[in-house]
């Protein structure tokens, strides 16, 4: 499956409201939230398990970057913006950044 096939499905099992804001609002904040549950299922095997995954940890935890996906593809397509659009540039970005060997360093622009 392609990044436009997902979006495109993504896009089906969409409930929005009449208010944009509003959707792209609920999208951003579920962006966030659902890398929180991996953050905290991490901070969790962290703590518990002394940072030792199991396949049942990595199973949940695709589930979530899943979850993440979902929202990102929503919000990316109500901005106007293919993901698979995104997907490419950021890769331009990061060979571009790997090419001139500033890879590590803070900052989008360098």
């Amino acid at each position: 499956m392609t990044l436009e096939e997902y979006q495109k499905r993504a896009l089906t099992t969409v409930i929005e409201t009449d208010n944009e804001f509003r959707d792209l609002l609920h999208w951003v904040l579920g962006i966030n939230g659902e890398a929180g549950e991996i953050a905290e299922t991490m901070k969790e095997i962290t703590r518990d398990k002394n940072g030792e995954l199991t396949d049942g940890d990595k199973k949940e935890l695709a589930k979530e970057v899943g979850d993440v996906l979902w929202y990102l593809a929503v919000f990316a397509h109500n901005l106007g913006v293919p993901l698979e659009d995104i997907a490419k540039a950021n890769l331009d970005k990061l060979q571009s950044r790997k090419a001139r060997g500033v890879l590590q360093g803070s900052g989008d622009n360098r």
